[in-house]
């Protein structure tokens, strides 16, 4: 078996469309994308009643996959797979276009 050369590692350390994972970390401190900006105002619309959201592109930038933080009095007495797919349900559509979506809902604390 070969051993690993600095550039086989390298090369396993890129990341979407070959740029360095540098390159991602640094998109998450930069401003929403158009992405992020649609899928949050239709949860907006969808849950008005929404006290936190948070969606952020994990995809490097190009829209394929989102991690989306939901706080909600909509989800209050109902169970995570359910709270999960009304937020599904929301976001039908756009889900089409996308590769993944990491979803995380949670009711306000009083």
């Amino acid at each position: 078996m070969a051993a690993w050369s600095p550039a086989a590692t390298a090369s396993l350390l890129r990341g979407i469309r070959g740029l360095p994972l540098l390159h991602c970390a640094r998109r998450m401190f930069a401003s929403q994308t158009e992405g992020e900006l649609k899928v949050t105002q239709i949860l907006k619309e969808k849950f008005p009643r929404a006290t936190a959201i948070k969606v952020t592109d994990i995809s490097g930038g190009c829209g394929a996959m989102y991690e989306i933080q939901i706080e909600s009095e909509e989800f209050k007495e109902k169970r995570t797979v359910q709270q999960h797919q009304m937020v599904n349900q929301a976001l039908k559509e756009e889900i089409k276009g996308m590769h993944g979506l990491r979803i995380f809902t949670s009711v306000p604390k009083h």
